[in-house]
């Protein structure tokens, strides 16, 4: 086989969740280009169009629809709304995440909490078990969970991030291990700091950026498109024997 080959995704239909902007886009638009349809998903109905309007524009295919993944009913609506379209589910990314709270975990209230487990933790749960019921019958399908070097390591004052990020990594293992029977291979990414929406206002104060970059190797932000291209691996015949890994694209940061 060649090569490159390895990593088409010619034929192949992805879910890509919280794909509206950040990583979700770059990843989305990626995997477009390598060959998939894609469907985007966000919670803003203008900016999930704005994004599956920019694939089908540049030559792929696209479906937008808007959805909460902190909801079941929402859930179930993107991916039946993509298997109605698009006829099958092979590849599943939840990139949907929020970071809303930078506290002293004392001072974080129940409902902060709950709001960021919802999206990051509760939400991948969810809709991997949408996703592994189409799959299942199928025998085959790739789920692939962006996680974070917070999953790995203590990041003061995300005490909610950091616990659903380690959540993330341990649902992947044991969903992988679950559903390998059904040749559907689950693994995770771990990004470090990507420069993003996310981290806005890290970069934007030179005290906390400056402190942050000296923990990273590289000496820089990553960029959404090197995410991209680890989940395009992941989902593609290359990672064929790959399940249960959390793989690391943080600029050398968990080295140190």
């Amino acid at each position: 086989m060649n090569g490159l080959q390895q990593f088409s995704l010619a034929g192949k239909v992805a879910v890509v969740t919280g794909s509206s902007r950040g990583i979700g886009r770059a990843i989305a638009e990626g995997m477009a280009g390598a060959g998939a349809a894609v469907t985007v998903n966000g919670r803003n109905p203008e900016t999930t169009q704005a994004v599956a309007g920019a694939i089908a524009a540049a030559g792929g295919k696209s479906l937008a629809v808007p959805a909460d993944v902190g909801k079941v009913a929402d859930i179930d609506r993107l991916i039946k709304s993509t298997v109605a379209t698009f006829g099958r589910l092979d590849i599943l990314v939840n990139s949907a995440g929020i970071s809303p709270h930078y506290k002293p975990a004392e001072t974080m209230t129940e409902a902060e909490w709950d709001e960021v487990i919802a999206v990051n933790l509760k939400g991948v749960f969810l809709c991997c078990q949408a996703a592994g019921r189409v799959m299942i019958p199928e025998k085959s399908g790739r789920i692939i969970n962006i996680s974070s070097i917070g999953g790995q390591v203590a990041l003061p004052r995300l005490v909610a991030y950091c616990a659903a990020k380690g959540g993330i990594d341990q649902l992947t293992r044991v969903l992988a291990v679950e559903w390998a029977p059904h040749h559907i291979l689950v693994n995770a990414i771990s990004p470090g700091y990507i420069d993003t929406d996310l981290t806005k206002g890290l970069r934007q104060n030179p005290a906390r950026r400056d402190a942050l970059l000296r923990q990273v190797p590289l000496g820089r932000l990553g960029k959404p498109d090197e995410i991209a291209g680890a989940a395009i691996y992941l989902a593609s015949d290359a990672a064929s024997y790959v399940t249960g890994q959390t793989l690391d694209v943080d600029g050398g940061w968990l080295a140190l």
